[in-house]
């Protein structure tokens, strides 16, 4: 019977040392805000996007080479949207190929009104393979200026010369 008890005992210790253990992976929509490892490489495993707050968001847009999109409708779009921002709706990932986005490992910020788009953008873009894949969640906490049209700014990829809405 004792030998029971400090098998039980042994068993529970294994399974809290290897629970505490999985914690520290970082998981789809994780906060981890870092991005780039040391190496240059985005730090996210594969299959995985960071959920990035808008002041980071701002900060990469700042630095350059990313590029941002809106997940959101035409008229959402038309009514306000981030500069620099292109329109890639939400409904049309996955369905057919993305033109305005060809390079699927250069890293991305993705945004919608909320966030629950933006989110479903994400999980879209890394089943089709894309690796670099960062949701700022939604416009309405977005504190920096906005821009109304049809059309952005310049993309901040510049490879992307594509920048009429759908």
């Amino acid at each position: 019977m004792q030998q029971v008890k400090i098998a039980a005992v042994a068993l529970l210790a294994v399974l809290v040392l290897c629970s505490c253990g999985a914690g520290s992976q970082p998981s789809a929509g994780g906060s981890a805000p870092d991005g780039q490892s040391s190496s240059g490489e985005s730090a996210q495993p594969a299959g995985t996007y960071q959920k990035i707050t808008p002041q980071q968001g701002r900060e990469m847009i700042d630095a350059g080479g990313v590029t941002l999109v809106d997940v959101r409708t035409a008229g959402e779009y038309a009514q306000g949207h981030i500069p620099g921002a292109i329109l890639v709706p939400n409904d049309i990932i996955a369905s057919r190929p993305l033109e305005k986005l060809p390079d699927k490992s250069a890293p991305i910020i993705l945004y919608c009104r909320s966030g629950s788009r933006s989110k479903q953008a994400a999980d879209k873009l890394l089943a089709i393979g894309y690796r670099q894949v960062y949701d700022m969640g939604g416009i309405i906490d977005w504190p920096y200026d906005t821009v109304t049209g049809g059309e952005s700014a310049p993309p901040v990829n510049t490879a992307d010369s594509e920048v009429s809405a759908l």
